[in-house]
């Protein structure tokens, strides 16, 4: 059931969450499957939930910084900059996990994703769970393994069905998940982009974010890292908006249930749904997986997406696109 933020359903999420229930809840970046870290027995409805392989380790979100010791055997000072700078925010830190703890959400792997989210409702939550001995919450995205990430709640309840506890945060405002940086391996490691941009990460902690592939150690596993994520039922073929143009023009009366993502609108037929996609990278971010959800809702086979820009500032939606695609 889906539950307006109201400090009583603030409440009840929050015992829910200490009871080993399951709990959709808002984060500015996507709606997250939400579970007592520290609780495997729970964590191990998130897997089952979502057909999440037990091995593809889960995010755990925290109030603040005082948390991080309770899951974290060490921290390293760069990683405390990026905290400083970032948190509460859409920032994700890989540490090495002490011992013993959230086992499950780590799976099977050493380290552990810390997250502080910035959301009001996430951050209620969080903070009337520690009241009940609910450490920190691991929230993975509130849909189907490998699915397009839901952005409001009812996409939630579309997914995962009416008997779940949802809190109604209202629409994401970030849209794509959280920049993952892994801070095991002595140097600040992207493992996955978000809006929080490499520029801002080295400007941040003194150091220059490397990529994942360029030291020989092997990075952990992290959410939303698989080649093929985020995808709707419809194929998902990105191109220039030149291409899709000349297509649309080759296609003619035979372009049908076809949808298009593209910064300029086709000449297009009676089979075409074109989506306009925002010339900034921060309202596109936001509108993709709405974008791709609706299409996909409106039985389109195909969606057609105008590749972004291959700036910075765009790296994490085109992520986002390629995955989809993939």
């Amino acid at each position: 059931m889906i539950l307006s933020a109201s400090d009583t359903a603030i409440a009840q999420a929050a015992q829910a969450l200490r009871d080993g229930q399951l709990v959709g809840l808002p984060t500015e970046t996507v709606y997250g499957l939400a579970a007592n870290a520290t609780d495997d027995a729970a964590v191990a409805k998130i897997f089952l939930a979502k057909g999440r392989p037990a091995d593809h380790p889960l995010i755990v979100h925290v109030a603040g910084v005082e948390q991080v010791p309770l899951f974290a055997s060490q921290v390293p000072e760069f990683a405390q900059k990026l905290m400083q700078a970032f948190w509460p925010g859409p920032l994700t830190l890989i540490l090495p996990r002490l011992s013993g703890v959230a086992t499950a959400s780590a799976g099977g792997q050493d380290s552990i994703g810390l997250r502080c989210p910035s959301h009001p409702v996430a951050q209620a939550i969080l903070q009337e769970g520690l009241a009940l001995g609910v450490l920190g919450v691991s929230a993975p995205s509130a849909n189907r393994f490998g699915r397009v990430s839901p952005t409001t709640a009812a996409h939630v309840q579309s997914e995962l069905g009416p008997e779940l506890l949802i809190l109604d945060g209202g629409e994401c405002a970030v849209g794509i998940e959280s920049t993952i940086v892994d801070c095991t391996r002595g140097e600040p490691v992207l493992l996955r982009p978000g809006q929080i941009t490499r520029g801002q990460i080295d400007a941040a902690c003194g150091r220059t974010v490397l990529d994942k592939d360029a030291l020989t150690q092997a990075a952990p596993r992290a959410s939303g890292t698989l080649e093929s994520h985020y995808a709707p039922r419809a194929k998902v073929r990105l191109m220039s908006g030149d291409d899709i143009a000349h297509k649309l023009q080759a296609l003619g009366p035979h372009a049908n249930n076809l949808g298009v993502w593209s910064a300029e609108r086709p000449d297009d037929g009676a089979g075409v749904l074109w989506r306009m996609q925002a010339a900034s990278a921060e309202q596109a971010a936001h509108d993709l997986f709405s974008v791709l959800r609706d299409l996909d809702a409106r039985g389109v086979t195909q969606i057609w997406v105008q590749l972004p820009p291959d700036t910075p500032e765009w790296e994490g939606v085109r992520d986002r696109l390629q995955r989809a695609a993939a």
